[in-house]
């Protein structure tokens, strides 16, 4: 009986096709990381100085997952898919979270966060409460947008590990209980432990067949945890990565094999070109994780004030892609409803 039940399978070959490519097709985020298609399995580092805005722009990527494509005949451009954040930094904020989807809720709704302001005042006096009585965001899409959203912390290299070493089962167990699959794994922010590992002594596991806990080799197996989850999970990859822009040095270690795998093969295997980069920042990260990465953008802030009403005096940031390299560059400012393009 099992044996029968192996071979005649739980999906048909159509089934089959429809789900491949599906996961398989290229889509796009919201802006700013909105000027080239991303596919699952792809590996995207966002790089830059503190407060640069990265962890907003994971807020908008994880927001573009969560949100549906459209509910209740609106349109809403999102994935509907689970996204899961692993919080190293300790710093993401879930309620700011929050604040930027119902933003979101309600321009689709065509209301504006004044509108909604107004109307939560009671003021039914003003031209907008006029125009647009009684129209608030859809508390039931934001309760499943936001059931949607996982989330776990850690605070240290060795809680990291655990958490990977087990995200198959609870990827896996999060999709039955939600019916549909996690299609974003993003991570705040990949360097958090890595001064902190750098200046301990490699810790010995016990037993002259297993290597020490060094850096390189906790680094190795999160890689190599990653690229298993990508095996067998259709996901994307976001990881932040704080950085000292100004410094042109990087690291000159030669990527090493992990096992039949190497970080090298896969990079290659993903379509991304395998070639030495120079970088406009200290790069301190070892080459298992540099060649792991297939997309990489780089954030940074400037001395500029937005005059978009939207987002009117909030500072201006500069976007640029360095993996495939572009030649122009974006500016964005971060407001109350989110990342705003300027540019």
């Amino acid at each position: 009986m099992a044996l029968t039940g192996w071979i005649e399978g739980d999906e048909s070959a159509e089934d089959m096709l429809s789900r491949l490519l599906t996961d398989g097709s290229p889509f796009f985020f919201l802006p700013p990381l909105h000027r080239l298609p991303l596919r699952v399995g792809n590996v995207l580092e966002l790089v830059g100085p503190p407060s640069s805005a990265k962890t907003q722009i994971l807020l908008q990527a994880a927001i573009s997952c969560i949100l549906p494509k459209e509910w209740n005949g609106l349109h809403y451009g999102g994935l509907g898919r689970l996204v899961m954040v692993l919080d190293l930094d300790c710093r993401f904020d879930v309620s700011c979270l929050a604040k930027f989807l119902k933003h979101r809720i309600m321009e689709a709704n065509g209301l504006s966060s004044k509108d909604h302001h107004e109307q939560q005042l009671g003021d039914e006096s003003n031209s907008h409460s006029k125009r647009k009585p009684n129209i608030f965001y859809d508390e039931e899409l934001f309760a499943v947008c936001m059931r949607r959203f996982l989330y776990v912390r850690c605070y240290d290299s060795f809680e990291f590990l655990t958490t990977l070493k087990t995200l198959h089962y609870r990827l896996k167990k999060e999709s039955e209980a939600h019916g549909i699959s996690v299609h974003c794994l993003l991570i705040d922010s990949i360097g958090a432990f890595h001064w902190v590992d750098r200046a301990c002594r490699p810790l010995p596991v016990g037993g002259d067949n297993r290597k020490s806990l060094s850096l390189l080799g906790v680094l190795e197996t999160i890689v190599q945890e990653i690229n298993n989850l990508l095996l067998v999970h259709p996901l994307v990859v976001i990881a932040t990565k704080t950085t000292i822009i100004g410094d042109k040095s990087s690291t000159n270690e030669i990527p090493r094999k992990l096992g039949n795998w190497s970080a090298t093969n896969n990079l290659c295997s993903r379509d991304s070109k395998c070639k030495t980069q120079h970088l406009p920042y200290h790069e301190y990260m070892p080459s298992i994780w540099q060649t792991f990465v297939t997309h990489r953008v780089l954030v940074q802030a400037t001395d500029q004030n937005c005059a978009i009403d939207e987002v009117q005096g909030h500072s201006i940031y500069l976007l640029e892609w360095l993996l495939p390299p572009l030649k122009s560059y974006y500016k964005f400012a971060v407001g109350e409803a989110g990342v705003v393009v300027t540019s």
